[in-house]
């Protein structure tokens, strides 16, 4: 069977209309002083090395001319003196030189590392505050790829672009200055004919790679997008052997961006070749209406020789043109998605209410609510239900009934589209959302842990908790036991995403986390679901110690785990049709009583 890849089509989009140059400048504000000082070193540098031509023409000029010479006219008139003299400024301007480089290379080498630097901080700070509606949209490879290689691609601008361009400014300023100085006109305006068919074609051209390199860029985001979810699934694919499906669509998606890259490399290799034929023009007139110029009398030995140095000095570097477009096309693309990222609104605002976590009773209300994701149906339909303070409450209910999405709106992951919810009477969209996020804990069945100890796991988001506190954690949560068998006790790495234990260890852990940061309100969402009956009583047992007066939302499938809470809800396509203890639910035989009867059946 042939397997055939469609890649994603390439976003034709752009959020801003501005110039990613000038979006670029206008963010790296804060170093103008630095990018000015790196400027000014670079312009000075060229000055200085556009010198030995000059110096080589003067000693020419010395060698022919003698006692007329510049420096005789200056009224050295000694040879000797004249070569010592020259001597001397040849030395001075080396070290100036020198020293020029080093300081224009160390200033736009900081200036790289420092906004690369705050760039990546700011686009990682933003990616954190925006809603969860743009990750379910996004993919953490197309992330990744704008974090990490997009960041990293205005290295090259910064350190090597950004030189370039102004030196060859320069030098094009003052060597076309110079050869109307020295030059008749006629044979000056020969020499620089190639000059505006050059710019031009250099204008052209990067136009033209501007839009190859943005889907070069995209085409990065879809393979590390690939590569990212692959080997998060890696369990997945080896259990239905689908290593050669998907190496089939990692192919497809690397061909795709080869393909992307070939066709900008087919642009860029074209542009060198052309520009060196029309610098040939510019160099034959020189060579040729120069040295009958010379020959007339009209200009000297030595002008012509530094003429010919310094022509072939402007012309020459043009050549690096096309290596420079190609860097700061790339560099361009990169900018447009990181300054895009940067530019996605957050929708989620915080509140300008406080409410200290020892203040919070943990009364929750939720009026009249009802929210749909984008695009689709609404999920919860105005929904009302009243949570008093310090009591159990349990959320039961079949599969895309809304259960799960009641919690989300609850720590405001996504905003409601109508009513309100409410925390001891303050509307959570008034309250921060630090304030709102503490206050809650929350315990999910697919419990994530970070690559790290076993104690800075259980310490996540209580980040000063000491030894005691969290071992008394986990003591709580019934997790000590397991964790003093392991090497090395609270110092064993759990591994990326806890790997290296299994369900109902990593359960035990995420329990004892939310133990450990002691919310007045605490999520249970299906904490009981992945383990089997042994783990689910050690879990059960801890869970009943920890609710006791805390006001606690427990959502089960499992109607064993929450018979005994003070109240039942049952949720049937957005909406709270049911609820009453576990006793009076049985006795409505209704929704609660089938699927009650379902499970008891089963044991």
């Amino acid at each position: 069977m042939t397997i055939i890849s469609k890649s994603p089509k390439v976003s034709k989009n752009r959020r801003n209309s501005a110039h990613p140059l000038q979006r670029l400048l206008n963010y790296g504000s804060q170093y103008r002083q630095q990018i000015w000082q790196a400027t000014l070193f670079s312009i000075i540098n060229t000055i200085l090395d556009l010198a030995p031509p000059w110096l080589i023409g003067i000693a020419v000029d010395i060698l022919v001319e003698r006692q007329n010479s510049v420096f005789a006219r200056l009224g050295v008139k000694d040879v000797f003196w004249q070569f010592l003299l020259l001597s001397l400024i040849t030395i001075i301007i080396w070290i100036l030189e020198s020293a020029s480089e080093y300081a224009y290379s160390t200033l736009w080498r900081n200036l790289a590392q420092n906004i690369q630097h705050n760039l990546r901080l700011d686009a990682y700070n933003h990616v954190q505050e925006l809603d969860s509606a743009y990750f379910e949209e996004s993919s953490t490879g197309g992330l990744m790829s704008i974090l990490n290689d997009d960041i990293n691609q205005l290295e090259d601008f910064l350190n090597y672009v950004a030189n370039e361009i102004l030196q060859i400014t320069t030098s094009v300023i003052i060597l076309t200055c110079g050869a109307f100085w020295i030059l008749p006109s006629s044979i000056t305006f020969a020499t620089l004919l190639p000059m505006p068919f050059i710019l031009w074609g250099s204008f052209i051209y990067q136009k033209r790679l501007e839009e190859r390199y943005a889907e070069v860029r995209e085409r990065v985001g879809f393979l590390n997008s690939r590569l990212a979810n692959n080997l998060s699934g890696i369990t997945t694919i080896k259990s239905f052997t689908a290593e050669a499906y998907e190496s089939a669509r990692f192919a497809g998606e690397s061909e795709a961006y080869r393909k992307s890259n070939s066709k900008a490399i087919k642009l860029s290799a074209a542009f060198n070749p052309l520009i060196r034929m029309l610098i040939l023009v510019g160099f034959t007139a020189l060579l040729f209406w120069g040295g009958l110029a010379t020959y007339n009398g009209q200009i000297s030995i030595g002008s012509y020789s530094v003429l010919l140095v310094l022509v072939q000095r402007l012309l020459w570097p043009l050549v690096t043109l096309g290596e420079i477009f190609d860097k700061y096309q790339r560099s361009m693309a990169s900018t447009n998605r990181v300054l895009n990222l940067l530019d996605t609104p957050i929708k989620i605002t915080a509140g300008d209410k406080f409410l200290p976590v020892d203040r919070v009773r943990g009364e929750i209300d939720f009026k009249q609510v009802t929210f749909a994701y984008q695009d689709r149906e609404p999920v919860i339909k105005r929904l009302s239900l009243h949570i008093p303070a310090g009591k159990t409450i349990a959320i039961v209910g079949s599969t895309g009934s809304g259960k799960s999405t009641l919690v989300k709106l609850l720590l405001r992951l996504y905003d409601i589209s109508s009513g309100a919810i409410a925390i001891d009477g303050i509307n959570i969209q008034k309250l921060n959302l630090g304030d709102l996020r503490r206050s809650i804990g929350l315990v999910s069945q697919d419990v994530f842990l970070f690559h790290g100890t076993i104690a800075e796991n259980i310490a996540y988001g209580t980040f000063n908790a000491t030894d005691e506190q969290i071992i008394a954690a986990a003591k709580i949560a019934e997790a000590d036991d397991f964790i003093m068998r392991l090497p090395q006790a609270y110092e064993t790495i759990v591994g990326e995403r806890g790997q290296k234990l299994s369900g109902g260890q990593r359960q035990r852990l995420a329990i004892a986390r939310a133990v450990l940061k002691n919310p007045p309100i605490l999520i249970l969402d299906e904490a009981t679901s992945a383990v089997d009956n042994e783990t689910e009583a050690a879990i059960q047992r801890s869970l009943e110690r920890i609710t006791v007066n805390r006001t606690t939302i427990a959502i089960a499938h499992r109607l064993s785990t929450i018979r005994n809470a003070d109240c039942i809800y049952v949720m049937e396509y957005g909406e709270l049709v049911e609820s009453g203890t576990h006793e009076q639910l049985l006795e409505k035989s209704g929704i609660y009583a089938a699927l009650w009867n379902v499970q008891s059946g089963m044991k």
